[in-house]
């Protein structure tokens, strides 16, 4: 005897926007969801399988008998199948046996499910997302703090990776023991944002969460969805910013997955071509189905308004985009114009960036991290483009290591690769990345990139990090190149906090920490960050001695900063052309003894005019060896522009 009772949450409307790729709140419909039918309380539960015989609920209720639970599948040949069950406690593990046109029994988890088990084969969990927020404040007011104005310095971090128990190593924290760490190391540290690894459900902990199965289940590994909340909730309270990774290119195979999952390729192109992905394994959504699409999106709303996340950094967008990528000749097949561009996916990522950015406004961010130069990324829709708020800057990631990974004496042969961002910095709108991805599978540790003795890496890593702050854009860095982490990032074991006991860890760390703070406070380097006024070359060319000299911009026409990066191992007297009728003085200096530079005094030895054929003024300053120098224009009105000051 069936145990099952008839049931809906969908109206003829929701079925009609589901099988139209609208629907973009289909949590509140699919999966288990607590519910009262004729006085008696329970659960209901639906799930798309439209290729199905039978598809029943299976459980530890019902010692995981496929007999006993029978859903219904609708009239409407939706290929939703839906039924109510009485006196369901939360808690309860369930999966869905889904009977095959070929006879076969899967056993799937609800790719709905708010919570999973934590293993292999894991199984769905009746749960909830209710949480009492205390973040009112920071919703209302994120708009400004999530602008493209506002300065957005995000820290990237692997939640098993960051810190784990002391007494216990092997041990992952909680949420809650999260949170009190990293919200006043955060606030410490002055970043605006943190930016979380995947925490949707995963089985394999190499993949770092990025290949994922629960797409609407917190990761058990850390605790429950309230607890992940509450780790948002008191960074919101800190005025601390939320971006998580999202995963919408590609699934695992796992047998309780989406692979097949009613025995035909529903989720995934059954084209191996469109629908496998050769490097990684994994298997590639369809694009082109409607019903996808809905679940992609609700997907994606479902962490920005029930988790509050503040932005989604959408993984492997490269890989989304091209057809051909990581194919060979003959493994991939051109769309209808001949060209390797998905344009299935492409408009998927349209409907995305529609959706969320209609839904939430400039509240939110979406990022994309995407490796080609594919155009018109960060462009509105309606204009072509694709729709996203920001886009890392891959390209100048790969020349600004590649030029410090360089002995001195060559630097002069690669000095353009500092300088060629310049020529595109402005086609987007960019997020500078120095993540995860450059300090794994044997590409050494960002200090072990630099070149030269101990101190020498340390000073060109401080230099670095100037460059990047006072370059147009966003900042992301992820966790560990704070304070100068010497080993490849393990996600295995927390991070080397106790290289911090050591000066010269320590004062990196202090610099990062002051580099936040003057990018935060400076409205020269934020306000004009994607706007090419914020930005202009002073000397660009100066190959013999690997100096470069830029100015950042504000939105008041006073209100600007000098940049000067020595990057050769020597102290110079540098003479620098500047703007007529102005003053200079050094605010910032990256070889200062605090941060355990050398601490050489980078100061103006002079200011004067010169005559040719019109006069121009010039100023020498004391510049540090491989160090970053930032330079503020002073604004008082009496200064006389023909005093010349002598300081040597």
């Amino acid at each position: 005897m069936n145990s099952v009772k008839t049931y809906t949450l969908f109206t003829d409307h929701d079925v009609y926007l589901f099988k139209e790729g609208r629907h973009y709140k289909l949590y509140g419909k699919f999966g288990a969801h607590s519910v009262e039918k004729d006085g008696v309380k329970g659960v209901y539960f639906s799930v798309w399988a439209p290729h199905a015989k039978k598809v029943s609920v299976i459980g530890d209720f019902n010692n995981w008998n496929h007999r006993d639970h029978i859903l219904f599948p609708r009239w409407d040949e939706s290929g939703i199948w839906e039924g109510f069950i009485e006196d369901l406690p939360w808690g309860t593990l369930y999966k869905y046996a889904i009977e095959t046109s070929r006879g076969e029994i899967l056993e799937k988890s609800d790719p709905y499910a708010l919570s999973w088990e934590q293993n292999i084969q894991a199984a769905s969990l009746v749960s909830t997302t209710w949480y009492e927020w205390n973040d009112k404040d920071w919703m209302e007011n994120r708009r400004e703090k999530n602008s493209l104005d506002a300065p957005m310095s995000v820290y990237e971090l692997h939640l098993g990776s960051w810190v784990r128990d002391g007494d216990n190593p092997a041990q992952f924290l909680n949420y809650r023991d999260i949170a009190k760490k990293l919200v006043p190391y955060i606030k410490e540290m002055e970043f605006t944002h943190v930016e979380f690894m995947p925490v949707m459900e995963y089985p394999y902990d190499p993949s770092w969460g990025y290949q994922i199965t629960g797409f609407y289940a917190a990761t058990s590994r850390f605790g429950s969805p309230q607890d992940l909340m509450f780790l948002i909730d008191e960074l919101h309270q800190n005025n601390i910013g939320v971006i998580l990774d999202w995963v919408p290119s590609h699934f695992p195979g796992d047998a309780n997955g989406l692979h097949r999952f009613d025995g035909s390729y529903l989720y995934e192109h059954e084209d191996p071509r469109k629908g496998f992905h050769p490097d990684w394994k994994s298997h590639i959504f369809n694009y082109g189905r409607n019903e996808v699409k809905s679940f992609l999106i609700s997907n994606a709303m479902f962490w920005l308004d029930r988790y509050h996340a503040d932005g989604l950094r959408v993984d492997a967008v490269t890989s989304m985009l091209h057809l051909d990528y990581s194919r060979n000749e003959g493994e991939w097949e051109p769309n209808i114009y001949g060209e390797n561009v998905n344009l299935e996916a492409k408009a998927f990522l349209q409907e995305f960036n529609t959706a969320v950015y209609k839904e939430f406004g400039n509240s939110i961010i979406t990022i994309a991290e995407e490796s080609s130069d594919f155009p018109m990324l960060t462009k509105p829709v309606h204009d072509g483009g694709v729709g996203f708020g920001m886009k890392w800057m891959m390209g100048w990631m790969h020349d600004t290591l590649d030029y410090f990974k360089e002995d001195f004496v060559n630097r002069k042969f690669h000095h353009h690769k500092l300088t060629f961002a310049s020529m595109y910095m402005y086609n987007e709108n960019y997020m500078m990345p120095l993540s995860h991805d450059e300090v794994v599978h044997g590409k050494a540790s960002l200090i072990y990139k630099m070149k030269g003795d101990e101190w020498q890496k340390f000073a060109n890593l401080r230099t670095l990090y100037v460059y990047m702050y006072t370059h147009p854009g966003a900042k992301l860095l992820f966790m560990g190149d704070e304070f100068g982490q010497t080993s490849e990032w393990n996600f295995t074991r927390s991070l080397d906090w106790h290289l911090l006991e050591y000066p010269v860890h320590k004062g990196l760390q202090d610099l990062v920490k002051k580099l936040n703070h003057l990018y935060r406070t400076e409205s020269a380097l934020y306000e004009n960050q994607f706007d090419k006024h914020g930005f202009e070359w002073i000397e660009a060319d100066d190959l013999e001695n690997s100096v470069y000299v830029y100015l950042r911009k504000g939105k008041r026409k006073d209100d600007v900063l000098m940049t000067i990066l020595n990057l050769a191992p020597k102290v110079l007297d540098y003479k620098i052309k500047i703007p007529n009728g102005t003053h200079w003085e050094v605010v910032f200096n990256s070889d200062d003894e605090i941060y355990s530079g050398s601490g050489m005094i980078s100061e103006v030895l002079e200011e004067k005019y010169e005559d040719g054929r019109e006069q121009q003024q010039f100023m020498t300053i004391k510049l540090p060896p491989l160090a970053g120098i930032i330079l503020r224009q002073q604004k008082d009105k009496k200064y006389k522009l023909h005093r010349i000051k002598h300081r040597r």
